[in-house]
């Protein structure tokens, strides 16, 4: 509890980082290097590096796992774009090399960089129906946070706010200038508190809820009405700090909010389960629908082959080849009644019969095929 009387006596050290963490405080300590314009969603789990590309602003997000750098950095991006360097599913989750071989010693400010710069030589592409900003913009739970529940995630310039002196200094307290607040530090976790929400002035998630946090007052009147013994007791004792936290307006509307998004969730939920059935018909009617559509398209296919085998022996050309066969076929046979005549095999009655009917369908069909041996030539010549 010394971040809140860092001059009592009775507070023990913060006890030393150890390797793994100090690797991460490197990593996070070079991305913020490296992107002057970064913003801390939550401190030393979540970031967020906003840039701007054909007139669209997109923003890149690193979520940090717990065992990071040793665990891969969650990155992604929001809105959802189309790029070879993120995940054609979804469009969210980079896929970057340098992100799925991160290791030890790599360079998270680096990594970030590179991606960057590929977005810049080949800018990614937004995809329709995208607006506002999820919660969580990696689209996955959050890290179990590093710090106290109940103390909200700080921008880079709210870390340096300095907390100035009670307006109302007990008696018997020395009044000094305070020195500037670290956030938090990293232990006595309390983990029955609600999960920390970013502190901007509103959220919009994936199905347009807004919700607004309730102001976060820069020191607490409350706390010049205490005694010193207890505010002493605050500073030693875990459970009564707690208690003075479960007592405050801010952390009661957002513990009441969460109970009402909780209780509106799971109303949702049994609305969806009771249209369940109706989705089931639904679902079964379009397979029923598709069956038919497959069978229709089949049938349509054959018919339409059909269709092509009919208009093929249709066509000028197909007709203009028969005629001339049919032609022909006639005259053999015209000619094969006039030698039959002179072979004395046919009687002079059933020739002239024969003969003339013969000669007439080979003058039918030789007219025929010269009219539409000029109708293709017409054709042609009109195509060219």
């Amino acid at each position: 509890m010394n971040w809140i009387f860092p001059l009592s006596k009775a507070s023990g050290p913060i006890p030393p980082l150890n390797s793994l963490q100090q690797q991460r405080q490197r990593q996070v300590e070079s991305l913020k290097a490296a992107h002057t314009n970064i913003a801390e969603i939550q401190k030393d789990v979540e970031y967020r590096v906003p840039f701007t590309v054909n007139n669209s602003t997109i923003s890149v997000n690193i979520l940090l796992p717990p065992q990071f750098p040793q665990e891969k950095p969650v990155v992604s991006v929001y809105p959802p774009v189309g790029h070879h360097l993120v995940d054609g599913n979804n469009g969210t989750m980079i896929t970057s090399p340098l992100i799925t071989g991160f290791g030890m010693h790599s360079d998270l400010g680096k990594v970030i960089q590179s991606i960057l710069d590929e977005f810049w030589k080949s800018p990614p592409v937004l995809m329709p129906g995208t607006t506002g900003f999820p919660l969580y913009s990696s689209g996955m739970a959050p890290y179990p946070p590093q710090s106290f529940h109940f103390v909200p995630a700080f921008s880079p310039q709210e870390g340096q706010r300095t907390v100035g002196p009670s307006p109302y200094p007990h008696s018997g307290v020395e009044t000094q200038q305070a020195a500037p607040r670290p956030v938090a530090p990293a232990y006595g976790l309390i983990t029955d508190l609600p999960l920390p929400v970013p502190t901007t002035d509103s959220h919009v998630g994936l199905n347009g809820h807004v919700y607004k946090m309730p102001e976060i007052p820069e020191a607490f009147p409350q706390l010049s009405e205490m005694s010193v013994t207890h505010l002493k007791d605050m500073s030693d004792k875990e459970d009564v700090l707690l208690d003075f936290f479960l007592t405050l307006p801010q952390l009661k509307q957002v513990t009441s909010d969460k109970e009402e998004l909780v209780n509106n969730i799971v109303d949702m939920a049994k609305k969806n389960l009771l249209l369940e059935p109706q989705l089931e018909g639904k679902r079964q009617e379009m397979l029923i629908k598709y069956e038919q559509l497959i069978q229709m398209k089949s049938s349509f296919e054959t018919k339409m082959q059909r269709q092509h085998e009919l208009s093929e022996s249709c066509s000028l050309s197909a007709l203009q080849a028969r005629l001339k066969v049919a032609a022909h076929q006639a005259e053999e046979e015209s000619e094969e009644t006039a030698e039959n005549f002179l072979e004395g095999k046919t009687e002079i009655d059933d020739f002239l019969a024969n003969f003339m009917e013969k000669r007439t369908v080979q003058k039918h069909f030789r007219t025929t095929f010269e009219v539409i041996v000029i109708e293709l030539q017409f054709i042609r010549h009109k195509d060219s």
